[in-house]
């Protein structure tokens, strides 16, 4: 049965009501309607709890797609009731982590912004996210660093757009990643975009966004890795170099 992914027009939504409409012999739970991210695009899925009918609760280890993109799938933590097909069930997303999860995921769409490179591969992450970029030229992590809080101080709106699948086909090169395709089969397709009139980037993205770039907040490339000739792995963190030397207890003697 083809759901509902609220998440996909709203990405603040973070508790709905929803129908069960099956129950896998593993546990995993399909309803009608969610508000639940699916893993997907290199952003984990999200966790949280399904709240019945008499208060009890169904905790949440992940949520992800199944046979395709129309199904997701809820998968519960071990030893979790087990809901009835029919039951109306309310949900409730991890939103502290969601909302991290939303900043990293913006905070790469400004990274590929800075390094105008052929994206290889990519990862968000509640503490540390990485990119992987088509390069060999070598480039300096606090001027990337600077360039990026730049973006963020200039709170640029941060909004989606949709598209059709051969609107999407027939324009393919506004897609940046080298190796994985936006999602195409659903009719649509949502474009990222950043800055009044998509100034600063558009960019096919099926993952979840904050609403203006001063919400990503206090970022920094930790490390910029060689892997291989002509790839180059960045990794963003949160917060201020000299914050992370101090929480590793790294001293200056």
């Amino acid at each position: 049965m083809r759901v509902n992914a609220l998440y996909r027009d709203d990405f603040y939504l973070s508790t709905c009501e929803a129908v069960v409409t099956a129950v896998h012999d593993d546990g995993g739970i399909e309803l009608n309607q969610t508000c639940f991210y699916a893993t997907s695009g290199g952003q984990p899925g999200d966790t949280g709890q399904l709240e019945r009918a008499d208060g009890t609760k169904i905790a949440l280890g992940q949520t992800k797609h199944g046979a395709g993109k129309n199904v997701i799938i809820h998968v519960p933590l071990e030893n979790e009731p087990r809901p009835e097909v029919g039951e109306t069930l309310v949900l409730h997303v991890d939103w502290p982590r969601r909302y991290r999860l939303m900043r990293m995921h913006t905070a790469c769409h400004l990274l590929s912004v800075i390094c105008s490179y052929p994206i290889t591969g990519a990862a968000v992450g509640e503490e540390e996210s990485r990119v992987d970029f088509d390069m060999s030229e070598t480039i300096d992590k606090d001027e990337v660093t600077a360039k990026l809080m730049e973006l963020v101080g200039q709170n640029h709106p941060v909004y989606q757009q949709w598209i059709t699948d051969e609107e999407l086909a027939a324009n393919p090169d506004i897609v940046k990643s080298k190796n994985v395709r936006p999602p195409v089969g659903l009719g649509r397709v949502s474009l990222v975009c950043i800055g009044e009139n998509s100034s600063i980037d558009s960019q096919p993205c099926g993952g979840t966004h904050v609403s203006e770039t001063q919400e990503v907040g206090q970022i920094h490339i930790a490390k910029i890795e060689k892997k291989g000739k002509e790839n180059r792995r960045f990794r963003i963190r949160f917060g201020t170099p000299g914050e992370e030397a101090r929480q590793r207890g790294d001293h200056n003697d």
